[in-house]
Parts: C-alpha cells; structure tokens; sequence
C-alpha cells in the first residue's frame, strides 16, 4: 500500500491500437510540470517478453534504453523527452517480468506452499511495482500507460489491478484516462461514436469507470457528439476531450490537450490548484519550428527504414538539432540493402541534394555493404556524416579497407573469419549464450581526446552517454588507424574501449559507438546532432 499522497492517473486504452497513448501520457505529463507539479510515467506492456530487447524492430520497432541500462518500450523515450522525469527499469514493466518474478518466489517457497494465482499474487505484484515507483521520491504524479487494448486477454491482470488501487486508495487520489477511437465515415464525413461505446462497456465490465474519455478523432467533436458520448459512457460532457489529429509536430500535442482543457481537467479531479501553466521553453520551440529561416536535407541510411518508429529517437534527435538551427527538415530515408549493388556514379545519383548522411545502429550483417558504400560515399565527397553504434562499427570497417588498406576488413560478427578484424567481441562477451540484457546497456563514461572535434562539440572533457552493442573497436588496430588520418576522440578510460572516431581532413566526420540519440530533448537538443544539422546546413549553402 502507498502511504504517500502521490495521486495516481491510469491511462487505458481502447478499440484498436496505435492511438498515441504514449504521447497523450507524456503531454499531461509535460503540462502538469507546467503547473509546478513533479511527476513520473510507467508503462505496463502486456507481452510475456521480459523486454524488447530480442524482439524484431520491424515488429517492435525501437529499443529505448535508459540511463541504468534497461531495454524499454519506445514510449519511454517519449516521456523523457517530454517530461524532466528520470526513468530506469522500474519504470518499465512487462507481464513477463511480473510473472518470471512471483514464480522464482514460489520456487524459493516464499509463498509458504499456498497454491500461486492470478489473483492476489499477479496483482500484488502488479501494484507493487507502482507504489515502487512512487515511494522512491516526492512525487505529485505517478501516471501509468496499461499497453493494449481494452479487450484483449493479456491485459486483464493489469486491469484488475489498477480496478484495486482505485478500491484501496479511493477518487481523491486515482484518475481513470481511456483513450478511444471516434472515427469518421469518410462517405458521409460522419463521426461514430460506437465503438467508444463498447470499449467503454468492456472497460465497465471489469469495474472500471473512466472519469475522462480522450476521444481520438481527425477533427474536433461537435457539442452533440460529446453529449451523445457522455451519455452512454456515463462520463460529463466537459470530460469528453477531442484528441485531435496534428498536422505538424508532434510537440504541438501537448498544446492542442491544453487547449481543451486536459490539464485543468484532472487537477480539478484531485481538488489541487490550478496554478498558471508555464512552459516558456516549450513555447519557444514551437514557434521556432514555426518559422524556419532554413531548410536541410538528410538522408538516413538504415536497415529498417520501413518501419517509421525504427529509430523513432533518431528522426526526433533530427528535428530537435535542425529547430535548434532554426532549420526545416526533411528527412530521406534509404534501405542500405538497396544501395548494396549501387556503384559510385549512382550514389552520386541516389544522393544528390542531399546535406548530410547519418547511418544509425542494427544488429546483423543484411545490408551492411550498402552502408559501406554509403560512407565512402561520405567520406570522399566531403559530405557531413554522422555514424551512430553500427554506424561507427561501418565507418571503421570503411577505412579499414579503404584507407588503411586492410583488404576484406570487417566485424567478426558478419564475418569471424576475416583477416582484419576491425570489430570484435570482448572476451567477457565470447562466453555469453543469451540474448536478452546481456550488451553493454546503459550509461558509461567517455573521456574526449583534447583537441579533438567531438570535445569541442560537446564543450566538455568527458560525458556519460548511453549505450545498446555487443561489439567494440579492436585496440591493436589503433594505431594503423591513427597513422592514416582517423582520430580516436573518446575512450571509455575503464576497460580502454573506443568510443567515437572522426577523421581529421574532413568537414564534419564523426561517429559514436553510444546512442547521443537517447538523450536529445526538443527544448535541449543532443550538442552532436545540432552540430551536424549546422554543418549540413553549411554544406548545403556551398
């Protein structure tokens, strides 16, 4: 039991997926802070998966990874990135751990041979994790995204276990969000309202009563539709909110809820004082994403380019930098698998326009070649190129060959037999036979070499940046490396690990085997990436 006064704000969701309960949680986040509150955000995922750490990309897409090293649902980049929270693996919560933790109890015999149920043990244990969270710190708010659908089978136990915290803590301290769809007959451009009916239904069947309904809709509700919608849904009519389709960025979000009174909303739900809103910084960056002085073309050169949320952190990471320049962006995205065949006269071909490439991290060796050939690509031509994890790992492979000339170079993870290898495991990693959480995760330390670009980027002597790979730079390579022109321009000084390579003759060439990515914020971007969108700016106005 919480024996705090933290409120707590559970936001469901209903009809079908991909809604945007992720980002509705992190904007009532962001505008609670507004009012001077302290908060923090959960995600409870129904999946029997630990964690997405071994799921596909092209099913899962990103891998978010926290500051102690938890792989993490991509909402959690969302709510860092919006909010001042600082998460870590309690803040991210799957079926998989709950029960992988009740049932290592019942194998001790901490249950003292009592038959081990759904109910209470899955649900104490589901509770338990989020009054966890909340009596770590002082907080105001614990908001919690349950994963899902209202409906679906997995999500039952977090259901009934959010159905008891509002039992045991009472009105004054627990708030119910269901997020719903409202679509829109096309033919007709009628708005329906009953498929918010029953998922609101099925939600009352398990006791849960929503005290507001966000209605995701393609434009505002009408007066009658949310009287219709209140109703039957037994909600008033001011706590039907229209989620509204965005046109722009999805920073504007948060403004669009505050418009309609969201945040208001729920403070006068908790009987709390609806103090002035303050979000200057925010404001700021709307407006100057508004009103671009600039435009910049980069081309994100990657192995699941199909799938847009991918590398959701990296396109945002993007955006933040090419504000920060007061710069328009348009991103291009290329499948390394598709230049594989590509020659140098259609590179040129495939990348004229372009002002800067950035080829991101992955895991394998399907369309490593045409990454290769991309940063050659970059690399003679004087183009900007950021390289990020595996892009770092490629960018060495590349002038390995190319520069150094170590013929057939390469990863030991793509090829354990080749002569050169440029990219290998750590000892320690050789041993290891499970997949799940056993990288290099979370945040180490890197020391910048002085003098270098990368130091002089940040400004500083060394940062704590995040990490998500298995493989490292083979230090007896260093110095060949070294001799040709590339500079080694951060180590990891405890286990002497590379960390970020540039190449001296170069206008803008760096690449990092961490994630600056995960820690860019749109009112704080990442310093590399507001480097690189300034240097491509620069090249495209040669």
């Amino acid at each position: 039991m919480s024996d705090n006064q933290t409120k707590y704000i559970f936001v469901t969701g209903g009809v079908c997926s991909s809604l945007g309960k992720g980002i509705s949680v992190a904007s009532l986040g962001l505008l609670l802070e507004g009012h001077g509150y302290k908060v923090t955000i959960i995600k409870m995922d129904p999946y029997i998966n630990i964690d997405p750490g071994t799921m596909s990309p092209f099913q899962h897409g990103e891998v978010y990874v926290t500051e102690d090293g938890a792989e993490t649902d991509l909402d959690l980049g969302y709510y860092e990135r919006f909010t001042n929270s600082k998460l870590s693996r309690k803040n991210s919560v799957s079926t998989g751990q709950i029960y992988n933790t009740v049932i290592q109890r019942e194998r001790r015999g901490d249950y003292l041979g009592r038959t081990v149920q759904v109910i209470p043990h899955i649900t104490n244990e589901i509770k338990k994790r989020i009054y966890d969270v909340s009596s770590d710190d002082a907080l105001d708010f614990v908001l919690v995204e349950i994963g899902g659908t209202v409906g679906d089978i997995e999500s039952i136990p977090f259901l009934e276990s959010i159905r008891q915290i509002r039992q045991e803590l009472g009105r004054k301290r627990v708030m119910n969000v269901h997020l719903t769809l409202v679509p829109t007959i096309s033919v007709a451009g009628e708005q329906k309202t009953k498929p918010t009916q029953h998922s609101v239904k099925e939600l009352m069947q398990l006791g849960i009563i929503p005290d507001i309904l966000l209605a995701r809709v393609g434009f505002p509700l009408e007066q009658d539709m949310k009287a219709k919608i209140a109703l039957f849904c037994n909600v008033s009519e001011r706590n039907v909110i229209s989620a509204e389709d965005i046109t722009g960025s999805i920073y504007e979000i948060p403004f669009m809820f505050q418009k309609n009174e969201f945040d208001i909303i729920t403070l006068e739900h908790f009987n709390l004082p609806v103090n002035k809103s303050k979000l200057p910084a925010w404001e700021n960056f709307i407006t100057t994403y508004r009103n671009p002085k600039h435009t910049v073309k980069i081309a994100v050169v990657g192995k699941y380019i199909q799938l847009q949320d991918a590398y959701r952190s990296i396109y945002d990471a993007l955006m933040h930098g090419a504000v920060a320049n007061e710069a328009e962006l348009e991103i291009v995205r290329f499948d390394s698998e598709d230049l594989e065949s590509c020659g140098c006269n259609d590179l040129k071909d495939k990348f004229a326009g372009i002002n800067g490439i950035l080829v991101p991290g992955g895991f394998g060796n399907r369309g490593i070649e045409g990454k290769i050939a991309t940063i050659t690509h970059a690399r003679t031509e004087g183009i900007p190129f950021f390289g990020i994890c595996l892009g770092m790992q490629c960018a060495v492979i590349e002038f390995a060959r190319n520069v150094c000339g170590f013929v057939n170079a390469n990863s030991t993870e793509f090829n354990d037999q080749t002569p050169y290898p440029v990219i290998s495991l750590l000892e320690e990693q050789e041993i290891i036979a499970e997949k799940g959480g056993t990288m290099r995760l979370g945040a180490y330390h890197c020391e910048f070499t002085p003098g270098s670009k990368i130091s002089a980027i940040y400004g500083k002597e060394s940062v704590m940046e995040r990490h998500r790979h298995r493989f490292e730079f083979t230090m007896k390579y260093k110095q060949a490396f070294e001799d040709k022109g590339m500079i080694i321009g951060g180590i990891y000084p405890r286990n002497n690990l590379v960390e970020t390579v540039e190449i001296k003759d170069h206008p803008w060439f760096v690449a990092t085997q961490y994630h600056p990515e995960f820690k860019s914020k749109p009112i704080n971007p990442h310093p590399l990436f507001k480097d690189f969108i300034r240097a491509s700016i620069e090249n495209s106005n040669k």
